[in-house]
């Protein structure tokens, strides 16, 4: 049976990657090979980016899918729950949408997946709208990260975390707030299946040695255009890391939301898209040589 239609117009469906299923939204041209692709983070969906979809959809074709283990996608105990595994999902799902070039919005645990697969895919990497993450050199991982990465700890943090409890730390940690219908739709997802892929990924990236500066290394030659948005009261990834994703795309443009926190494009959205629209208008269609099927 076919996924139903959503309510806002995008069109659902699903691609799947060695047997693993990862449910899609899209908007515009369904035949086009070039789109802007939404990857969200932890712990996140491709319900995180519906508004920016359906903005993106009136001039260029858009994808958001559901990561292994988040959302709505399969859980399966055998995928690699490692940033690698991530990128070799993503590339086979590009493949599976028919996307030959991708211009990446990224958030969270996104970025690291993105531009794992951006630096393996160069020439179909057109640019990245980076979302309160990147390349992260020099970052230290917040509390609740070590509480994940430490075992027996990691697995009773995810056993004790209750509806309310998420509530709560989600308000503590967004000032700015956040609608308590996202909220309580993170947590429909935040099943055994998805608690047990945060602590295998947080482990698997618990010491990431020298990967960053390897990462901004393949990256930064390639110079590709990059919107950096920041929402500045972010307790996870500091807002000092917006700037320093200039030393990955030197001629990133960054900008802060001051009163926005870890998931400005819900706590802003009109502020996210007054940049991300015009940034991802001026890139789409530059540089491609085959950009429609």
């Amino acid at each position: 049976m076919p996924a139903p239609e959503p309510r806002d117009g995008l069109r659902a469906g699903e691609v799947r990657v060695a047997r693993v299923r990862s449910p899609t939204l899209e908007a515009g041209r369904a035949d086009a090979n070039e789109a802007v692709v939404f990857v969200h983070g932890n712990p996140g969906s491709s319900r995180d980016w519906r508004d920016l979809l359906a903005r993106v959809g009136p001039f260029a074709r858009a994808v958001a899918l559901d990561m292994p283990g988040f959302g709505q996608a399969d859980k399966p105990a055998a995928f690699e729950y490692t940033v690698a595994g991530y990128a070799r999902h993503l590339d086979g799902a590009l493949d599976g949408l028919g996307v030959r070039r991708a211009h990446l919005v990224l958030h969270d645990f996104g970025g690291p997946w993105g531009l794992a697969w951006a630096a393996a895919n160069p020439d179909r990497f057109g640019s990245a709208v980076l979302i309160n993450t990147g390349v992260l050199l020099g970052y230290r991982w917040h509390t609740l990260a070590r509480l994940w990465q430490t075992p027996v700890v990691g697995e009773l943090v995810q056993a004790l975390s209750t509806r309310a409890g998420f509530r709560r730390a989600m308000e503590k940690s967004n000032p700015s707030g956040l609608p308590a219908a996202f909220v309580d739709g993170m947590y429909d997802d935040y099943d055994r299946a998805t608690r047990r892929a945060v602590l295998r990924l947080y482990r698997a990236t618990a010491n990431p040695g020298d990967s960053p500066t390897r990462l901004a290394d393949a990256l930064r030659p390639l110079a590709r255009p990059a919107l950096v948005v920041w929402g500045a009261k972010d307790p996870f990834i500091p807002v000092e890391q917006a700037e320093r994703q200039r030393e990955t795309f030197p001629g990133a443009e960054v900008v802060v939301l001051p009163e926005s926190g870890h998931w400005p494009f819900v706590d802003d959205p009109e502020g996210v898209a007054a940049v991300a629209i015009p940034f991802l208008r001026s890139v789409v269609g530059v540089g491609a040589t085959d950009s429609v099927g």
